[in-house]
């Protein structure tokens, strides 16, 4: 356990290295508040030295953090920053705007986040698990395709154009269109997606001869509705630190972005981890995102929830040297304020659907 000077030693080293990327000395941590000798906080920096948290850069006789002085620093001395008013009125008034999808408010919430840090920003909507089925269509385009089109009560509208199965004409479409309606609509989209493997075959065989053709474009429609909601915004943002070496790590960068799955995986393992400890704000740092690509990245992500609706999460991917403080206030207060905005929006979806 770190004594009381040496605790404020380790905390002004990180916030002075994190607010101006410069190693910290004696003389600066006098300046900064430290009430001992140069040679009693040198002798203090060399505890702090031999435990792993901090290291000399180069030959200088100033510090900077380590990855275990980042963890130490995050777990035991981090206190968040109040986020500044015009800060503030600015995720108000973005937020504040007109949408017209669930998703366009997620989306937007990432690009703010992004626009606020420059770092890469991640936002995800509440959990499909909660929604429900209001509508389903599927409307002829020609000959060999159509439009099918499911409606939810969040207001998302998911439609695909696909080709039609063989054997099935314009009166199939209708018979279909009708036994969903008839036996789905106002159901979560999760028992429609049981009902779909479990009721619904033996239901389409009592009226298509071939119904194997109708399951299958379902089931595809209605997949694209589970797809999760993943936005990223400022995803090279983080080529401005340094951090990619190479034209190969660039590449590497750009694909994980791209990809929905693996974006899902980094950010769900964070926040299931801040769940069963109890948090709503997770931090993860270096070596504990478990991909050599993030070794110099730091991780803060939070969740909220929206009554009625489920759960949804935001996160930041920034450096590791990133003002934590500053970070985590801003995350903590923007997942309120966006958990306060997407419950206003549910409202009035309900307010006018008459649910």
């Amino acid at each position: 356990m770190l004594k009381e000077r040496q605790s404020n030693i380790l905390n002004l080293i990180i916030s002075s290295y994190t607010s101006s990327g410069l190693p910290v000395g004696s003389k600066k941590l006098m300046e900064d508040g430290i009430k001992a000798s140069s040679a009693t906080i040198r002798n203090d920096m060399a505890v702090l030295e031999n435990l792993g948290l901090i290291a000399k850069e180069h030959t200088s006789s100033g510090r900077v953090p380590t990855m275990k002085g980042y963890r130490f620093y995050v777990d035991h001395l981090l206190r968040p920053s109040e986020v500044p008013s015009d800060e503030l009125q600015l995720i108000r008034k973005s937020l504040g705007a007109d949408f017209y999808e669930i998703d366009d408010i997620v989306k937007q919430s990432a690009k703010i986040l992004s626009d606020l840090t420059s770092y890469t920003a991640f936002s995800f909507g509440p959990e499909m698990k909660e929604r429900k089925l209001t509508g389903f269509r599927i409307l002829p385009i020609n000959a060999n395709q159509v439009i099918a089109i499911i409606v939810t009560d969040n207001g998302n509208v998911e439609s695909q154009v696909f080709n039609l199965p063989e054997n099935v004409d314009e009166e199939d479409l209708e018979r279909m269109i009708r036994i969903v309606n008839d036996r789905m609509v106002g159901e979560p989209l999760m028992t429609v997606y049981n009902r779909l493997r479990t009721e619904i075959p033996m239901i389409l065989h009592k009226y298509f001869q071939t119904p194997q053709g109708m399951l299958e474009l379902f089931e595809r429609v209605l997949d694209g509705a589970f797809k999760e909601s993943v936005f990223v915004s400022g995803r090279m943002n983080l080529l401005d630190f340094g951090l990619v070496k190479n034209i190969q790590d660039f590449k590497s960068l750009y694909q994980f972005f791209g990809d929905v799955n693996q974006v899902t995986n980094l950010v769900t393992l964070s926040s299931e981890a801040s769940e069963h400890e109890g948090k709503s704000i997770d931090i993860r740092i270096g070596s504990e995102l478990n991909n050599r690509l993030f070794q110099e990245m730091s991780l803060i992500t939070a969740t909220y929830d929206v009554e009625g609706h489920g759960k949804g999460a935001i996160a930041l991917l920034g450096p590791n040297n990133m003002e934590y403080s500053k970070m985590f206030g801003l995350v903590d207060t923007f997942r309120t304020e966006l958990a306060y905005k997407l419950t206003g929006y549910y409202c009035y979806l309900d307010r006018n659907s008459g649910l």
